[in-house]
């Protein structure tokens, strides 16, 4: 699965990256929630749902300084409320992310480099990672020729 070929996103001008560093995590929180009831649950059968409901995963994306908390309810995901603390915490970088979500990377491999740090109830990032990988890439792009 995993790809030999470097990957990197390109740089954000530094004034954009300093506005999202200082962003409150309810804004991405938002988008993330948004973009998971898209194009991840429709995908999830009813049992999948029900073993990951009411659980907040925060994950940041450490080279853009992002923080989103979200979580599954019996509508889908959905920004998780404050008081509730993570159940598992994931943090890498953005290449890193989008070369899991494109199927290019392994994340028992990205974990094992350190490059995908997960905390919290590691039962649960198991079963999250599991589930995940059952699906397959979440992103399909284009190839190029």
């Amino acid at each position: 699965m995993a790809q030999n070929q470097s990957f990197a996103l390109p740089s954000l001008p530094v004034p954009l990256l300093n506005f999202v560093r200082r962003l409150p995590w309810q804004p991405p929180s938002l988008l993330l929630a948004l973009a998971l009831q898209r194009l991840l649950w429709p995908r999830l059968r009813e049992s999948q749902r029900q073993e990951l409901a009411n659980a907040v995963v925060a994950i940041e994306v450490e080279d853009l300084g992002l923080r989103c908390r979200v979580w599954l309810t019996e509508r889908g995901f959905a920004v998780a409320p404050a008081a509730l603390a993570p159940r598992v915490s994931i943090r890498a970088s953005s290449a890193s992310y989008l070369r899991l979500l494109k199927g290019q990377e392994d994340p028992d491999r990205l974990f094992f480099e350190r490059a995908l740090v997960l905390e919290g109830d590691t039962e649960y990032g198991l079963l999250l990672k599991n589930t995940l990988d059952a699906l397959g890439p979440i992103l399909v792009w284009p190839q190029r020729s």
